[in-house]
């Protein structure tokens, strides 16, 4: 493996984790205790508001999941990239996606350590996950911590009575740019999350099926390399760019 390349993976990867853990937001039980409405609350603070509330029902979710990619060259549009697959998600900080489409492949972490396995090379990277990496919101949400007004400048880019674009700018150095969530402002509904990196890069996660408070196995956030798979050690996630 390129050893320039890590930076490049680990931003990938921790883009997937921070559209997730936002979607968690949308998969909340509808039981979760309802604030009072507060009519002097702008657009920007009500949807955070029914975001927040989402977000502190949930323990765990299962999904079906639509990713799509849309890099930047030189400041111009690049190429779209659309994958396709299953994710395990549980606070604090585990998750496990398993990927179908385009080709087969799996991301775990169990909150300390993140496994990319690649079974058509025969490739397990390991990472080691520290706070100097997870930085501020990042780790915040990853540890079922998060407070939206808190940990990010929310602006409402459009505002609606059914449906309100969300730009999230996190108030500490992170390893992202931006988060931009539509949701239905009325319920907290999430309906489409996304993520812009520092490069410019997008990262949007549809989930599909979602599934809650589940308390599914510890042993799928773990992972043991197969025999013959080569390990490639990134060692610790190093801080933001």
């Amino acid at each position: 493996m390129n050893p320039a390349r890590p930076p490049r993976v680990q931003r990938r990867i921790w883009a997937r984790v921070l559209a997730v853990a936002l979607a968690t937001f949308a998969a909340a039980s509808s039981a979760a205790a309802e604030a009072p409405a507060r009519a002097a609350l702008g657009c920007a603070d009500r949807a955070a508001a029914a975001l927040q509330r989402r977000y502190e029902a949930v323990r765990d979710l299962e999904a079906s999941f639509e990713q799509t990619t849309r890099s930047v060259a030189l400041g111009q549009p690049g190429a779209t990239a659309k994958s396709r697959g299953s994710v395990v998600f549980a606070k604090p900080g585990r998750m496990r996606w398993t990927y179908a489409e385009p080709e087969p492949s799996l991301v775990v972490c169990d909150g300390k350590e993140l496994w990319i396995y690649d079974p058509a090379n025969r490739e397990a990277q390991r990472l080691v996950v520290t706070e100097a990496y997870l930085s501020g919101a990042a780790l915040s949400f990853l540890l079922g911590e998060g407070e939206i007004l808190r940990d990010f400048e929310v602006k409402a880019l459009e505002c609606g009575d059914s449906s309100a674009l969300l730009d999230l700018v996190p108030r500490q150095p992170a390893t992202y740019e931006r988060l931009q969530a539509r949701i239905d402002p009325r319920s907290g509904e999430l309906l489409e999350t996304t993520v812009i990196d520092l490069l410019g890069n997008a990262t949007t996660v549809a989930l599909r099926d979602l599934r809650v408070n589940r308390d599914p196995d510890a042993s799928l956030f773990r992972f043991e390399p197969p025999p013959g798979v080569r390990v490639v050690d990134l060692g610790a996630g190093a801080g933001a760019p």
